[in-house]
């Protein structure tokens, strides 16, 4: 226990020790650890939830395809040789899937993509207690001028502006050019309208959440696919 505790905070400070963290919790799952996989899943669930939702504009699909690519990297796992971020490898693995269920969607149906539409108007400030509920709506508004860009910018600007991921992890995760990031990334922005973009920064943390419950859901699924012990720490 202690040594899950103590990769469990090292993961959560981040910074320069995180690869060498990343490199330790890959050697305990592939030894056979099961919570060590259970803390994967939790240190990336929502970056990937996100990254996959933006492909898919559905909930239910995206963690669906989330549980799929976790169970393949699982089976992959001796594969990763540490060249890139565990989060970028994951990230691939994860787009990698999503992608793959966009091809068999329109094998059965025509997905025309949307027109950037004119994103509403904002709300005007409340004063608290009304603040938490506005900060709410003004998500889900986002939400959904963001599902209205076009596929090539939103997976972007999900990445970079909500994930705060850097233009040299995104260009590495989808396989693009750190100027070709750059120009999807403020072609995107202009597409969000400029009375958006300034509220980015309050409503980041619930565009497209994935808060702890749906989270610890998803990793006991995933572990049962895999037939891993399902009592992991909380």
């Amino acid at each position: 226990m202690a040594t899950w505790v103590s990769t469990e905070a090292a993961l959560r400070r981040g910074g320069a020790a995180d690869a060498a963290t990343e490199a330790t919790l890959v050697g305990r799952v592939l030894r056979g650890d099961a919570a060590a996989f259970d803390l994967l899943m939790r240190r990336y669930n929502r970056r990937l939830y996100r990254i996959v939702r933006s492909i898919l504009r559905d909930d239910a699909e995206a963690e669906e395809v989330l549980q799929e690519a976790y169970v393949s990297a699982y089976v992959h796992l001796g594969e990763f040789a540490g060249r890139a971020r565990l989060s970028t490898w994951l990230a691939r693995i994860a787009i990698h899937a999503a992608l793959k269920r966009v091809r068999l969607r329109r094998r059965f149906v025509p997905l025309p993509e949307p027109e950037p539409g004119a994103a509403p108007a904002l709300a005007a400030p409340v004063a608290d207690p009304e603040q938490e509920a506005a900060r709410a709506e003004l998500g889900r508004r986002l939400e959904a001028a963001v599902d209205r860009l076009p596929a090539r910018y939103r997976t972007v600007v999900v990445m970079r502006d909500i994930e705060e991921m850097s233009t040299e992890e995104v260009a590495a995760c989808l396989r693009l050019s750190r100027v070709n990031v750059k120009v999807r990334l403020h072609r995107g922005r202009a597409l969000l309208r400029r009375e958006l973009q300034p509220h980015l920064e309050t409503v980041r943390g619930r565009v497209f959440e994935f808060p702890a419950p749906r989270c610890r859901r998803l990793a006991a699924a995933v572990c049962r696919r895999l037939g891993l012990p399902p009592e992991l720490p909380a």
